[in-house]
């Protein structure tokens, strides 16, 4: 007897539409860091550049999950041969001049199919044992349609191009036309996709215009006047090694986990520098390079506006070095 409250899907069915869906986000997560260093466009590189990290972070949520479903964790698996036919296919572009063909592979093609797919998995979901799943596919939701509006955004700006709409339009259709051959990422047929047209702008696009601004400006951002005495202020406090007041810059949200490095202990540094920014929506990325007598470090600190103003999301190690004693 079918309880009312099963919902569409079995805990094995779930499961497995899962490790289908990690499957696919882990596979796109290596192609867009492989496509790095081939892409010459700067916005598309900082477009790819900025999703991998959703990307592998969903494939982490994913499997992650799969235990509570009675499976083996951070296990992928694909839908079928078809469909790693058709990974393999988008995948295949590896040439600088095909910076079109992989972006539609991925945000014409791919990203607007899984989009659909977790739509349709929210719909379906089990009410007693898919609450976790649920907010999984909501996060993912939330993230691919800004990937995807980012992405169309970023397409229409190097489709401008002469010639480059037809190829385009022929990559698409051969992609899509081997996705239908799969039935999809689950292998049971393709989800309804909203049209480009129905793509709401939002910050993904807003970031993408701003990453084609720094593709076509030639120059770096310039930092707002408080976030310039903030950087000012933390890399003094840095050289000074006052780490109370290090911390007073660290959001509260990102405070507890985020910490000095341990490498910087006892390195005694004399000065600092910003190298390099990069504007990300409302946030900032600042390259901050420290020196002393027998070391240096550079640090790469995102910064966030908030109610009391620049605030640190987070604070990572770019490179270290520290000078052996003689």
């Amino acid at each position: 007897m079918t309880h009312s409250l099963e919902g569409h899907y079995s805990v094995e069915q779930s499961a497995r539409l899962i490790r289908n869906y990690r499957y696919a986000a882990e596979r796109m997560t290596r192609l867009l860091g492989g496509w790095l260093a081939l892409t010459p466009e700067v916005s598309a590189k900082l477009l790819m550049g900025r999703h991998v990290w959703d990307n592998a972070q969903h494939a982490d949520l994913f499997g992650r999950r799969l235990p509570e479903l009675r499976a083996p964790a951070q296990v992928s698996e694909p839908s079928g041969p078809a469909f790693v036919a058709f990974m393999e296919a988008l995948e295949s572009p590896e040439t600088p001049e095909l910076t079109v063909e992989r972006l539609v592979g991925v945000y014409r093609v791919l990203k607007p199919h899984l989009l659909a797919a977790y739509e349709q998995h929210l719909g379906a979901a089990n009410a007693v044992y898919e609450p976790p799943t649920c907010r999984i596919l909501a996060r993912c939701i939330e993230d691919e349609r800004r990937h995807v509006a980012a992405g169309e955004t970023v397409l229409g700006h190097l489709l401008a191009a002469d010639g480059l709409h037809d190829r385009a339009v022929a990559w698409q259709r051969r992609l899509e036309d081997l996705l239908a051959a799969a039935g999809g990422v689950t292998g049971e047929g393709l989800p309804p996709v909203a049209p480009r047209s129905a793509v709401p702008e939002g910050e993904g696009s807003a970031e993408a215009r701003e990453f084609i601004r720094l593709e076509t400006a030639g120059s770096p951002w310039a930092l707002p006047d408080d976030l310039r005495a903030a950087v000012q202020a933390f890399g003094d406090a840095l050289v000074n090694g006052e780490a109370g007041a290090l911390d007073r810059w660290i959001a509260p949200s990102a405070r507890s986990g985020q910490a000095m490095d341990p490498a910087l202990a006892g390195v005694r540094l004399s000065d600092h520098r910003v190298v390099a920014v990069a504007r990300l929506g409302a946030k900032r990325i600042v390259k901050l390079r420290a020196g002393g007598p027998s070391a240096s470090v550079t640090l790469v600190l995102r910064w966030m506006p908030g109610p009391d103003g620049w605030r640190l999301e987070s604070i990572d190690l770019a490179r270290a070095h520290v000078a052996s004693p003689a």
